[in-house]
């Protein structure tokens, strides 16, 4: 264990654990995260994450009214990959997904042409198992992965492929905000995502994008993509057996490919999901703990639980695709 001081700070850093700090409960966490906030963000500029414990979140406006004293830019979520709740403007419930399923590695809206460049999470209620929002390094993950794999990702990119239904997954109406398909098709045209409607009414969408970026402050190379997380092998198998039985292997609601268009094989899936274990750092939430985390540099995951699990969630500090030196032109595909 070891401790850093940033700003006023002190910053408990442990092995295998995001970086700590412990605030001094005051009941007025709005007023403690606005004298906090230049600290706090010094923290995850230096480490890619902070965990706060101790501040004592208990409702969505307290959070809602600490999310605004900590970030400029609170934006609306655009793609959502599965459904949230809102809980007022801007402030949103995590992704609704299965409890006993984990939400693998990965970068909020990586697939976006503009993303968070800062993540906010808060738990209003821990589980009482597991739950836990793990991290990973971004660039020490690339560095981890075999030169040849990210040298070919570098160059093709990776095909993002949705199918949306009412079903499985965030319906069109959550994800683009509406269901009317001239606005779709036109936020589609707009962010470069090809289209196609099927004859059930259902949506089907294709766009390609970078899976190495440079982080738009310091430069540094950042594995920066859902490629793991929204493979078809990543689902647990008797999941992957049912969507493909029901939907068909093309009709699948989300699915990543080599940015060429080729499959991406579950040897493929699993080193990516391998090498982002070996460099998770996780804390089991308690309630009242805050964590900031920045999209580009850090990778979080959220991992099974047991038990009421209650975490809101904020995205902050819009990044545009095209100043992180993206490794491959913006297509639909």
């Amino acid at each position: 264990m070891s401790f850093t001081s940033t700003a006023l700070l002190d910053v408990e850093l442990n092995a295998g654990a995001p970086p700590r700090v412990r605030a001094e409960a005051t009941g007025d966490a709005p007023t403690w995260a606005a004298g906090y906030r230049d600290a706090l963000r010094a923290v995850v500029a230096e480490h890619g994450s902070v965990l706060v414990r101790g501040l004592g979140l208990r409702d969505a406006a307290e959070t809602g009214a600490v999310f605004a004293k900590l970030a400029t830019g609170l934006m609306t979520e655009q793609e959502a990959f599965a459904p949230r709740r809102a809980y007022s403007d801007r402030v949103y419930s995590s992704s609704k997904w299965p409890p006993n399923q984990p939400m693998c590695m990965h970068h909020e809206l990586s697939y976006t042409l503009e993303f968070p460049g800062l993540m906010m999470f808060a738990c209003l209620s821990a589980p009482t198992d597991g739950g836990a929002t793990a991290v990973a390094d971004s660039p020490t993950v690339l560095d981890a992965l075999p030169t040849e794999l990210t040298e070919r990702f570098e160059r093709e990119g990776w095909l993002l492929t949705r199918s949306y239904n009412d079903e499985i997954g965030a319906s069109v109406a959550e994800a683009f905000g509406t269901d009317n398909r001239g606005a779709v098709e036109r936020y589609c045209r707009a962010n470069a995502i090809a289209f196609e409607w099927q004859p059930d009414g259902g949506l089907r969408t294709r766009q390609r994008r970078s899976a190495v970026v440079h982080h738009p402050v310091t430069g540094r190379r950042c594995w920066f993509n859902q490629i793991a997380f929204l493979n078809e092998w990543t689902m647990a198998p008797e999941v992957h057996d049912y969507l493909v039985d029901v939907y068909g292997a093309d009709g699948l609601p989300f699915n990543t490919r080599f940015g060429n268009g080729e499959p991406i094989g579950e040897d493929v899936v699993q080193l990516l999901n391998g090498v982002y274990e070996a460099n998770t750092a996780r804390e089991p939430w308690q309630a009242g703990d805050l964590m900031l985390v920045d999209n580009v540099r850090t990778a979080h995951s959220r991992e099974p639980f047991e038990g009421p699990r209650e975490v809101l969630v904020a995205m902050a500090e819009p990044v545009r695709l095209a100043d992180c030196s993206p490794t491959v032109e913006v297509t639909a595909q």
